[in-house]
């Protein structure tokens, strides 16, 4: 019984603040993995067993490639591809996420330098970071290294965080954006509607773009009010100055109503899948094609 109630206690934890959970045999195993994959973590960078896969966003217009973004996957020996909605919390909770975000960031910055060598144009990349990495008081210093090491100018770079982390933790962060800014740095608001939060909250921010959550492209054709709210936080957006994405596109149908709302930039996968590096350049030579 009590370590059942461990594991129940554990579990709630994982999900956050304010949390309780009834213990199961489910919730046995899943915890059980959990605890089994935090402690593989460890070596999964000295092991060379993360990966970052790109997935593009383009202009809803000319359909050309506006910035990559960068996605961690873990490629563990036991279980596969494993993707950052399981092991990102467990590198929070295990004191993993600054490590594990810097070799994100360098990784992708480098490979940004290794395609202007190939011969592909300047290409924007992003990179999602935690609050973890944001309250660092070392993290602005430690991603001019990055960037001074690898040769890369800040503006290629963008750095996304979720809008819940945005409108909850914004007294502890706005000061870190700022500097992020002032190094030309962009930051992209990622999964917006989400929170329920309004323009207005996230207006004294330093950002530049914000991406709609997949979830209201999804309900795009379910009714006129959901309509109506995309356009809603396109028209807001785009009259505070923020570009705007659209994340979880899937059919033409769907972009073709963005385009026709103005939405800047759209992503998910009636464009592309996220993709290795190395298919990055014939997914360039395949939108070249199209576009001629």
């Amino acid at each position: 019984m009590i370590r059942n109630a461990d594991i129940a206690m554990y579990e709630a934890k994982f999900k956050g603040k304010g949390q309780y959970c009834l213990c199961s045999e489910d919730m046995k195993e899943e915890v059980m993995l959990k605890h089994e994959l935090s402690n593989k973590l460890h070596r999964a960078i000295e092991n060379n067993e993360l990966v970052l896969h790109y997935q593009p966003m383009v202009s809803a217009k000319t359909g050309e490639i506006m910035c990559l973004e960068a996605l961690v996957r873990w490629n563990q020996p036991d279980y596969g591809l494993i993707h950052p909605e399981m092991f990102i919390p467990l590198a929070e909770q295990n004191g993993l996420i600054g490590p594990i975000g810097e070799w994100v960031l360098k990784t992708a910055c480098n490979q940004i330098i290794a395609w202007l060598d190939m011969g592909l144009p300047p290409i924007h990349i992003s990179v999602n970071v935690s609050v973890l990495q944001l309250r660092n008081s070392k993290f602005v210093t430690t991603l001019k290294r990055i960037l001074n090491e690898v040769g890369l100018k800040a503006e290629y770079l963008e750095l996304e965080i979720t809008e819940s982390a945005a409108v909850k933790e914004s007294d502890n962060i706005s000061n870190v954006l700022k500097k992020l800014r002032e190094l030309g740095i962009q930051i992209s608001i990622d999964d917006f509607g989400t929170e329920y939060s309004s323009l207005s909250r996230l207006n004294h921010l330093p950002v530049n773009r914000i991406k709609i959550d997949r979830s209201f492209i999804n309900n795009l054709f379910r009714s006129e009010k959901d309509q109506t709210l995309v356009k809603g936080m396109i028209h807001l957006s785009q009259t505070l100055g923020l570009r705007v994405v659209a994340e979880g596109v899937e059919h033409e149908a769907q972009l073709e109503f963005l385009r026709k709302l103005g939405c800047d930039e759209i992503q998910g996968y009636y464009i592309s899948r996220p993709i290795h590096a190395d298919d990055v350049i014939k997914l360039f030579n395949y939108v070249d094609s199209s576009n001629d």
